[in-house]
Order: C-alpha cells, then structure tokens, then sequence
C-alpha cells in the first residue's frame, strides 16, 4: 500500500493556514499536512488581543466583503466554510478624514484608492492640475508596462491630488509612498483600464464601472470576537499537524522531494516530505531557496519591507468625531499617519462605560526613525498629535498597547508582478512540488493571502496527481 503524501507548510500566517485548508478538502486522500511556524503564535499580521478588558486587534482589522470581480472575497469564502459567517460585523460608521493643513476634512467619495474619477470632488481636500488630462490618442499605459502610482497620477492630476489623497490612501495600505509603489501590483483594476482608456479620468470611471458596487452595501467586515477567531478556525478545521517554535532553516531537494532542517543548529531535525508551501515573507524565502533555485531566490530576494508600529489606547469618555478615523498625509510633518477609532467604527465594540478605543499607525516607508522611540514616548507622541488634530486635549489613557511589527508590509516597485509570475514559471518546470504562497508575492489584504494560499495549495495537488 502506497504511503500517504507529505506537504510541508512554511508559515502559520493566514496564507499558510489557507492553504491548509484548501489541501485538507482537495488533495488526494490520506494527505498529510504539517504546518511548521517559527513563532509561538499562529496567524502573522492577524493578532486579537485584549485592552482595558475588551477584544481589540493588534494587527488586520478587517477584510474587504467583494471580490475584484464582483463576487464575494476569498475571505468572506474562507469565513463560510469554516462556518463562521453568523460573526461578520460591518462597520457602523463608514466615513473617514483626511488631516489637510491641520483640520479633518471628510476623504471625498468616487476615488479608486484616491484616485479621483470627478475632479469636482475632490476640490475640498485638493487642486488638481488644470487641463493636465488631456487625451494623446493612445492609452495610457502600454500593454506590459508598469509605472508608480505617483508618477502618473502628478502628470495627469497635478502634486496635490497625490500628496493629499493618493499618498495617505496607499500610506494607509503599505505604509509606503505612492512615488514608488506599482501602479499594477497596488492597483490593478486601474491598471487594467489605463491599458485602453486615454485620459486618467476615464481610466478610473472604467475601472468604476468594471466592479459596480451596490449601493449600500458593505465594503468591509471583521468577526466578532476577532480575527484570531479566523485563525484559530482554519487551523482546526485544516487537520494539519500544527508545528509552533518551529523554525525551517534549510530546505534541500531530494531524490523523491524535499528535506526540511527545522530547529536549532545544533539540534536539527530533518524532515522528508513530498511537497513544500512557503508561506513566508520574500527574504526568508529567498534564503530557503538559495540552494534549489537561486534564481528564484535573487527574483524574490530583493522585495524591501515598511515596518510599523501601531498604539492602540483606551481613553475614558473622550470627544471623538463621529468618524471611523482618519488619514494624515506625509506633508502635515505628523508622526502618526492614520488613526482608527476603533469604538466609533464598529457598533459591536461599543462599550457602556463609556471608554473608547483608538489605534494610531506610525511608521512610513525610508522615514522609520520614528520606530526607534520608546513604548512610552510613542504613546506620549501619538497622544500629543491625537488631541492637535482633534483641536482638544484628549483624557489620559487608562490602558496601552504598542504593537511593532518589523518588515511587515511589502513595497512592490514597478514590474514586481512581472518578476513573481517569471520566478513561479521557473518553479513549477523545475521543482512542481514546491510553491510560494502569502503578501510578497501577490498583495497584501486578507482575501489576497487567503487566495494567495488556496493557488499555491492548487499547484501542489495538481503535481501531487490531482483531487481526491
């Protein structure tokens, strides 16, 4: 009787642990599934913590409901089959700001990312170029070409538009800037439609158009009783044997797959599996990979990461806008660069005792100094810059929370998914049965990851000889 098949799994992030789960309902029968994570603690950026005796995140908040296409998220299909759907909330407050020369000024409707489809709109926060947007008889973008996202929205729409708008908007997503990340990776809707459309401002009207979204519907949700919920669900109905404080520090091809050393150098384990998932940043990754496929490795290697910090602080009865939070643009010279209001945005969370919840993110990508203070003179900063933009002195907090997540978001320069797609083209004629998973390679957002890991469990089926 022929053995089961062995998959090793790199990373309990959301991206490995979908994958989990996508091999646990499609792989051939009898597949054994091990998930090896380096740390104590399963989920990556997902982390549900507690704050002044109630659930807060100290990672992702939430997920997007709609799929690009128009149907639901990989993640809103993760939370179904894991049979969690009775837990989505959506927010109870959707409006956010923007800080614009001191004040909060609402963030205009109709943008894609802040781009604006109606220059009209966006007149309150910004001016954009007269006359810039003109048609040249030709598309905007070529057919394989990629540009950052700041280049072309300033030729077309002027530095305000970008600096007040699109910078913060994407900050707020990559904690990168909009002067240097893809236009193809970060946006590819628009991408899409800058391939045919003429001006900006049609590109993004197609783009609109492309994905109709219904009038009142939600944009986003989160679980009740957090996200680690999410986490904890995939893990037990995956089956995988689960592997924490484990660390894969090599990973070897052999005669009938692959070898894994995990753990200590001076106590290794070795471990022979037939197929391999990496579910890891893209330089951890590349390391795994320096041996088998050096050039995938250099094609990954070179992905540079953001890191943030984020203080959450919980604050007796204070005066909060009736807003989900806001976003501050790099030119208001703040160190926070957006702010969540944690009790206002979402109903569920609402306290009787009157204490609110706020989230401040700090750290923006090649200025991270900032990241070099103190827990306590972050949180004394973070405070300071709360209460100037609101125009009041906030109460003092009766409880903090400093979560610092280093290398934690990817910065996609132009052409990233060109050099993903070729260095996947090299695995799968070389090594079928190893794949990459999770936000390096693909995008970053739950329902990307999660779709990110089903793929990578797809190709490791397919070469595993097919569904069960």
């Amino acid at each position: 009787m022929a053995r089961p098949c062995r998959v090793a799994i790199v990373g309990g992030g959301i991206a490995g642990l979908a994958a989990a789960v996508r091999l646990r309902d499609r792989a051939p029968a009898g597949t054994e599934v091990t998930v090896y994570e380096q740390s104590g603690r399963l989920g990556g950026k997902l982390r549900t913590g507690e704050l002044a005796g109630g659930p807060v995140e100290f990672g992702a908040e939430s997920f997007l409901m709609r799929d690009p296409a128009g149907g639901e998220s990989r993640a809103v299909a993760l939370v179904r089959r894991l049979g969690l759907a009775d837990r989505i909330v959506h927010p109870s407050v959707g409006q956010a700001a923007l800080v614009v020369d001191g004040g909060l000024r609402p963030i205009p409707g109709g943008t894609l990312v802040g781009v604006p489809g109606d220059l009209a709109k966006v007149a309150t926060v910004a001016r954009p170029a007269a006359d810039a947007d003109t048609d040249d008889g030709r598309p905007l973008l070529a057919p394989d070409a990629d540009v950052p996202v700041g280049a072309l929205v300033r030729e077309r729409f002027g530095d305000e538009v970008v600096d007040r708008l699109v910078d913060p908007m994407l900050g707020g997503v990559y904690a990168g800037r909009a002067d240097d990340l893809s236009l193809v990776t970060t946006m590819p809707a628009l991408a899409r439609a800058a391939r045919v459309e003429h001006t900006l401002v049609g590109a993004v009207r197609a783009a609109q158009a492309a994905a109709p979204r219904t009038p009142g519907a939600p944009v986003f949700g989160t679980l009740a009783g957090g996200l680690s919920t999410l986490v904890e669900a995939a893990a037990t109905a995956s089956g995988a044997t689960i592997r924490q404080d484990a660390a894969v520090r090599e990973v070897h091809r052999t005669a009938t797959g692959w070898r894994l050393t995990v753990g200590p150098t001076r106590e290794p384990e070795y471990v022979d599996v037939d197929a391999v998932v990496l579910a890891v940043p893209a330089r951890p990754a590349a390391r795994l990979l320096a041996g088998p496929a050096s050039e995938v490795a250099a094609a990954v290697g070179g992905l540079d990461y953001a890191s943030v910090a984020l203080v959450t602080m919980a604050l007796p009865e204070p005066e909060l806008p009736e807003l989900s939070g806001f976003l501050v643009p790099a030119t208001e010279g703040l160190l926070i660069k957006a702010a969540t209001f944690f009790t206002t945005k979402w109903g569920h969370l609402r306290r009787a005792d009157g204490l609110a919840l706020v989230r401040a993110s700090v750290g923006r990508y090649g200025d991270e100094t900032s990241l070099q203070l103190t827990d306590d003179d972050l949180v004394a900063t973070v405070h300071r810059e709360l209460s100037k933009v609101l125009g009041a002195p906030l109460p003092a907090p009766v409880a903090r929370h400093v979560q610092r997540w280093g290398g934690a978001l990817p910065q996609y320069a132009p052409g990233h998914l060109g050099r993903i797609a070729a260095a996947r083209a090299v695995l799968r004629a070389a090594h079928p049965r190893l794949a990459l998973a999770g936000a390096g390679y693909d995008g970053v957002g739950i329902p990307v990851c999660v779709r990110s890991g089903e793929t990578a469990a797809e190709e490791i089926i397919t070469a595993l000889g097919g569904s069960s």
